[in-house]
């Protein structure tokens, strides 16, 4: 990516047309410098663990001061987008690093938290290459019968069948995505969509609400038909906004809880 010619001090300025990148007309500086930055990242010009660039060096690139792309980069971290390591640098986040790989996981144990319950031991019951519902693809941003990986599993926690999802992916960016992958990987799935097909989820939105098992959904999870369940359904996003995960998952609550923090 080429530098551009933006002027070092605060003034809001506009960006070339020709970098593809929607950003506000007179929008602050760092602002733009902070869009700049993330169009390198969609671009995967920096990899998921890789370091960026240091400060200096950005502000070089972009003919801007350092304490512009600081305040940039600050956005960035807030976001989860890259994480600042003392000493080190500043890296591209991951859903492999410690501190975000729990980033979208809401349910709790009732005692303990997710790190100290561990990894749920997964069951992949399909995953297979289909043509996307109207439903589906209107979600996802797809055609009508656009290939999609649809894949359902059970998450179980100290051998109880936890967490039923239904999972839809697009096909093109998933391609070759199969039941094994799923299974074997030794972290969390999100982790494994950055290794095997550079696609980083960085956000998501929730739909919840109580409902009731169809039989088989029952049996599955192992409750009778007349336990309510947590329906959640999420939308996750890679960068700019793009839909990239469409997952609808039931939930057992009697040993565990859904979380938010409101801030």
């Amino acid at each position: 990516m080429s530098s551009l010619p933006l002027s070092s001090s605060d003034n809001p300025i506009s960006l070339p047309s020709a970098a593809g990148l929607s950003v506000p007309a007179f929008s602050p500086l760092y602002q733009q410098i902070k869009a700049l930055i993330l169009h390198s990242l969609q671009a995967g010009e920096w990899k998921p663990g890789e370091a960026i660039p240091s400060e200096m060096e950005l502000a070089a690139r972009f003919r801007v001061s350092q304490g512009t792309v600081r305040k940039a980069i600050d956005d960035l971290a807030a976001e989860n987008l890259v994480v600042r390591r003392q000493g080190k640098g500043t890296f591209v986040a991951t859903h492999a690093e410690q501190q975000v790989q729990y980033r979208f996981l809401r349910l709790l144990p009732d005692s303990g938290d997710a790190s100290v319950e561990g990894p749920a031991q997964r069951h992949i019951i399909d995953c297979k290459r289909v043509r996307a519902s109207a439903d589906v693809a209107r979600i996802l941003g797809l055609r009508a019968g656009d290939a999609v990986m649809q894949a359902r599993r059970v998450l179980s926690f100290s051998g109880v069948p936890t967490i039923l999802e239904d999972i839809w992916l697009p096909g093109t960016s998933f391609k070759g995505l199969t039941a094994t992958q799923m299974t074997s990987y030794p972290g969390p799935t999100y982790a494994m969509f950055e290794l095997h097909f550079g696609v980083r989820m960085v956000r998501a939105a929730e739909k919840i609400r109580a409902v009731l098992p169809d039989p088989e959904q029952a049996d599955l999870l192992q409750v009778s038909p007349e336990t309510p369940l947590l329906s959640v359904e999420r939308l996750a996003y890679t960068y700019n906004d793009v839909p990239m995960e469409l997952r609808r998952g039931l939930y057992r609550t009697d040993t565990h809880h859904y979380r938010n923090d409101l801030s």
